[in-house]
């Protein structure tokens, strides 16, 4: 039986609690068995159901459903503790994957997280009962079609779990004996509970669908802590049935997949521990379980992120600190008191508050009752282009600081202004059917049935069906944008050394023939990230100036659009239409990403960097603010490490932070890794909002990676 292998770098200190079975089942997951499988069936083909173009949108997508769950690619693995697996290779592409003609006709849904709680509460049959006695006297011929469809879905999902019954009647029993019940019915103990919430989420995985998973301990964590207390099962037997959930969440890993932005970005995010209504912390042993399977594992297709406040156990706490330090990015943290504050000033009932989760990725929502997207916007570029005229057109030559931070705040607000009403006019695309904003993109049957209100309202997710309709703005490039304004304020006004339209001249011709100016500018002047009171003057700034521009269409109806801060990688794809910029950086070098300081400025230090992070007031920030953290493993080792850990934490929350992502990475390792990916097919680090195996990223995104970890090639130096 073979051992599973860590790459050298992180394989110390792991602790091995979960039996060899489960281990050998990891190992063939994680090294993208299942993965290569799936991929080779691609989707099913519908071309046998009649008269399809006389059938509307919902009527093809629930007939081809039906294709889907009866002719799908069952698996059933040796090992594993529950069952179900989405083994269609276009929904590791975002398709919905039925095709007619040999080409897919929908793509799927993401960016959100689900109410997995109502199949693991109710069952199929208790759902069924409770969408069949909707009141549905009001409403007209397309609500109808709509209720008719999550009707015809829920059939669809019992077939595919007959299906599942029959295929371990013979040589899996156990698995066998917890199908017949769910989940059929409402589950009665945590191995059921765990059964019915992965079975729902691989259903909606089947259709394509990439859903988060949001807080699954205060989903799971009462079954588990009354089996126990009723001696129904062990903690060592829990963890075996939560690590089998956590190794089938590998499925998708292909091993020879194209490289690109990583291969571990399907938004399956898991939420732990935060408080509930009425301010208890919900901590409990299903969150040190899964804290525990990642450890050992390894497994980072799960994203975690932990929800900290003042009450978090100083062991959970220790326990976080310690998967941190093995590296790979798997676990992040929000201020859940920034978070508190934000999602009230927003407008949202206090009792939904106390459920926040994330979108997949870290954007802050309520899950199973948010419609949310975002709208990544450059703002380097805004300033350096629209403002400051770089690239082309006439320079300005503003009196002062003042004068620049006016001209540059009303452009923000333009921009805005300018976009949110391109959305609700209908001008740019987004969702209308007749006077309002919503017009049905495609069909969400699947997605619908998990989400509270569209059932009721006769309306589907992509129709306004939700609660919550969410069409975040995101300001990327708030680093960057916080070093350009504190250098251009350097070199022009305090050093006098040139006007802006000098400098500006300068920058379009990429600092050529000021190259020590240029290093000037990088080295010597003060940079957001080091704990400076300028240029994080600069930065709280640039953020208080985008959330009010965001103001008046912050809580608006029928679309809200409350700001928030991310690139989520973006600085890759923006840095072709930038420009060099004021502190130094010539034109096509990556810069920062997130909520973070731009790559080599940040020389003072970790706690610095939170320090400039937190100098704004992030509660603004609705949707969130991503603090990107690079720690080496050197300056973690034994128990100082572990305290170390912590205090930045504590740290973190006591400045006011909203959500850190921190990866201990090593430079080295990294480069290895780049020269012999064959060795290193699991060695996972923090993206943006997701995790991938280095080796599955391609050039650039590799070169981000490293040059957040603090390397910097010699042309850059």
């Amino acid at each position: 039986m073979s051992e599973y292998i860590f790459p050298s770098a992180y394989k110390e200190g792991r602790p091995v609690r979960l039996c060899e079975a489960t281990r050998k089942f990891a190992m063939e997951s994680l090294q993208g068995k299942y993965g290569t499988e799936t991929a080779l069936y691609p989707f099913v083909h519908v071309d046998c159901i009649e008269s399809w173009d006389d059938l509307n949108d919902h009527q093809k997508y629930t007939a081809s459903l039906d294709v889907l769950v009866r002719e799908c690619p069952l698996r059933i693995c040796e090992g594993e503790r529950v069952c179900g697996a989405a083994t269609l290779g276009a929904g590791i592409r975002h398709q919905y994957p039925a095709a007619r003609g040999g080409r897919v006709f929908w793509p799927s849904v993401s960016h959100l997280t689900v109410d997995f709680g109502v199949l693991v509460r109710e069952g199929i049959l208790g759902m069924r009962e409770c969408i069949a006695n909707l009141p549905t006297e009001s409403f007209d011929e397309v609500a109808m079609t709509r209720h008719h469809a999550l009707l015809a879905t829920l059939d669809a999902m019992q077939v595919w779990h007959g299906r599942y019954i029959e295929a371990t009647k013979e040589r899996y029993p156990q698995l066998h004996e917890l199908l017949l019940r769910v989940p059929l019915y409402p589950a009665k103990s945590f191995t059921e509970a765990v059964q019915s919430l992965w079975f729902g989420f691989a259903f909606l995985r089947l259709g394509g669908n990439w859903p988060g998973i949001g807080c699954i301990d205060r989903l799971l964590g009462p079954y588990l802590k009354r089996d126990l207390a009723e001696g129904k099962i062990t903690m060592d037997e829990a963890r075996e049935v939560l690590a089998s959930m956590f190794i089938k969440g590998c499925e998708w890993i292909e091993t020879d997949t194209a490289r690109g932005s990583g291969d571990a970005q399907h938004y399956q995010n898991i939420v732990l521990g935060g408080t509930d209504e009425n301010g208890c912390d919900v901590t409990n042993e299903v969150s040190y379980l899964c804290l525990e399977i990642v450890e050992e594992l390894g497994i980072s297709d799960f994203p975690i992120s932990v929800r900290l406040n003042k009450q978090t156990p100083k062991e959970f706490l220790r326990l976080l600190a310690r998967v941190m330090r093995h590296g790979g990015g798997v676990v992040a943290v929000y201020n859940e008191d920034t978070v508190y504050s934000a999602l009230r000033a927003q407008g949202y009932p206090e009792a939904d508050i106390h459920d926040f989760a994330n979108d997949g990725c870290w954007e802050v929502q309520i899950p199973g009752k948010t419609y949310f997207s975002y709208m990544p916007m450059d703002f380097l570029h805004l300033l350096l282009q629209d403002v400051l005229h770089v690239a082309e057109g006439e320079f300005v030559d503003f009196s002062d600081m003042d004068a620049l931070k006016a001209a540059y705040a009303e452009r923000m607000k333009q921009h805005i202004e300018g976009t949110c009403e391109a959305v609700l006019s209908g001008t740019v695309p987004a969702w209308r059917e007749g006077s309002d904003v919503f017009r049905l993109a495609f069909p969400t049957p699947m997605i619908d049935l998990f989400e509270h209100g569209c059932a009721e309202s006769g309306r589907g997710y992509l129709e306004g069906g939700t609660p919550y309709v969410v069409i975040s703005p995101h300001m990327g490039g708030v680093g960057d944008v916080a070093n350009a304004l504190c250098a251009i304020d350097h070199l022009c006004f305090i050093e006098k050394r040139m006007s802006v339209p000098a400098l500006c001249e300068i920058l379009r011709n990429d600092w050529n023939g000021q190259e020590q100016l240029a290093l000037y500018a990088k080295h010597k002047l003060p940079h957001y990230g080091n704990g400076d009171a300028a240029a994080d003057a600069y930065y709280a700034w640039a953020v208080d100036a985008f959330a009010d521009a965001c103001a008046k269409y912050a809580k608006s109806y029928p679309i809200a659009f409350p700001p928030g801060i991310s690139t989520f990688g973006r600085q890759i794809e923006w840095m072709a239409h930038r420009t060099a910029v004021p502190h130094g950086y010539r034109r096509g070098e990556i810069l920062a990403g997130n909520t973070s300081p731009t790559p080599g400025t940040d020389t003072a230090g970790a706690t610095a960097t939170v320090r400039s992070y937190c100098a704004s007031d992030l509660s603004r920030m609705t949707t969130g603010a991503a603090l990107d953290i690079k720690l080496y493993p050197g300056t973690l080792e034994g128990e100082n490490g572990l305290c170390a850990l912590e205090g930045l934490m504590q740290g973190f929350c006591a400045l006011g932070g909203y959500f850190m992502q921190v990866d201990v990475l090593d430079v080295q390792t990294l480069l290895d890794a780049r020269e012999h990916p064959e060795q290193y097919k699991t060695l996972s680090v923090r993206v943006s909002g997701w995790n991938a195996r280095f080796v599955t990223l391609d050039d650039a995104w590799q070169r981000m990676v490293l040059e957040r970890a603090g390397y910097l090639p010699e042309e850059q130096a």
